[in-house]
């Protein structure tokens, strides 16, 4: 699985590579092959945008992510655009640290990739539970 960080806004984001090895265990204990995967760090205007364009949302997100896999393509490629501001905001909400509200937001986006939704409540109790499961299982390694 290839995977990129690309900045649009200055994000602290330290072992790389040990994340993106992470991410791809991710998506084998899932059961989904990801060939490509790029993640934006971005700001909210420029998530703002992209929500109200390509989503018709007219509300501030952390994420989005947007799976970008041809009809008949065996590996799935994915974007996840994250808003940094959002996630340090979301960081003081939840009570927790930046590093791990950012880490969590990156797998929450990953899991949508790998098929998993978060709209109705047993979605998201799901989700929540995918997205603990891998923080402690990243911050414990």
């Amino acid at each position: 699985m290839e995977t990129n960080f690309h900045f649009q806004h200055a994000c602290s984001l330290t072992k790389r590579n040990e994340l993106k090895c992470f991410l791809h265990d991710i998506s084998k204990k899932e059961k989904t092959k990801i060939e490509l995967l790029d993640v934006i760090f971005c700001d909210d205007d420029y998530l703002h945008h992209l929500n109200v364009a390509h989503l018709n949302h007219d509300t501030l997100t952390d994420i989005i992510t947007f799976d970008l896999t041809e009809p008949n393509q065996k590996a799935k490629t994915g974007e996840l655009y994250i808003s940094i501001i959002r996630v340090k905001e979301n960081a003081s909400l939840f009570h927790t640290t930046f590093k791990r509200e950012l880490h969590r937001v990156i797998f929450h986006g990953l899991l949508h990739l790998c098929g998993y939704k978060d709209k109705s409540k047993s979605d998201i109790a799901m989700m929540r539970s995918k997205e603990e499961f891998y923080l402690d299982r990243y911050f414990k390694s």
